[in-house]
């Protein structure tokens, strides 16, 4: 058996937590800290080679400092759970349209082109769903406080 200081791992953990684990589970968290850890140094040295409008993921992933702070990931966390209730509030088509264009970044010909319609039929979808995004989040987040007002305007 192993002992493991939870604080090592968990960010969430403010104070020294040890606990005895098998050596087979020490071995892998240690392994996926380093894997994580080698991850974040790939991305800071590789950032300058990628164009802002290359549209494949990997500058979001760059760009989006990381932070060990509880209560940024907590804020990030709901953000994320108030989006995607958002999404499942619309229709399946808006949906996925617009999880394709924003999540995703497909360009509106390339949605097109994959679900066999024009062009504007995608856009005027984008355009109903976001503004339909747009009415839940202002009846649903009303009297939130003010971390929910930022999650609206961040969205």
């Amino acid at each position: 058996m192993a002992a493991i200081n939870l604080k090592d791992f968990y960010p969430w953990y403010t104070h020294d937590e040890f606990i005895e684990v098998s050596e087979e589970t020490a071995e892998e968290l240690f392994v996926d800290k380093r894997y994580q850890k080698s991850h974040e140094q790939r991305i800071r040295r590789n950032m300058a080679f990628y164009s802002l409008d290359a549209q494949d993921g990997i500058e979001a992933s760059a760009i989006i400092s990381h932070t060990d702070n509880p209560e940024y990931i907590f804020t990030m966390m709901e953000k994320h759970c108030r989006l995607c209730q958002a999404l499942n509030s619309l229709p399946e088509v808006q949906g996925r349209r617009i999880d394709a264009r924003y999540l995703q970044g497909k360009s509106i010909q390339d949605i097109a082109v994959s679900e066999g319609v024009s062009e504007s039929s995608v856009k005027e979808s984008i355009d109903r769903g976001l503004k339909a995004m747009k009415k839940y989040f202002s009846n649903n987040f009303q009297n939130c406080p003010a971390i929910c007002h930022q999650s609206e305007a961040g969205i």
